[in-house]
């Protein structure tokens, strides 16, 4: 397969995951902005596909407030 412009690697942002330790508070937010309820609800993670709200806190020092994630093509394996 060849890369171009017809066949992007880079298909754009999927899941962005925000750390909110006051769960109830973020909710609210989210719905408030939003203008819709999450339609996943849950103790553990609050939002969706697109949207999340993570309330447990990353005991690794490097991870971050926000987790992107984005779509990229199926990568190709070279024999």
């Amino acid at each position: 397969m060849k890369s171009s412009t017809d066949t992007p690697h880079f298909l754009g942002l999927r899941t962005t995951i925000y750390h909110a330790p006051d769960l109830a508070k973020a909710k609210s937010w989210y719905s408030k902005i939003l203008r819709f309820e999450p339609y996943f609800d849950q103790p553990f993670y609050v939002g969706g596909y697109e949207l999340g709200l993570d309330p447990n806190i990353h005991p690794r020092p490097q991870a971050r407030a926000v987790s992107s994630f984005t779509g990229v093509s199926p990568m190709l394996t070279r024999h």
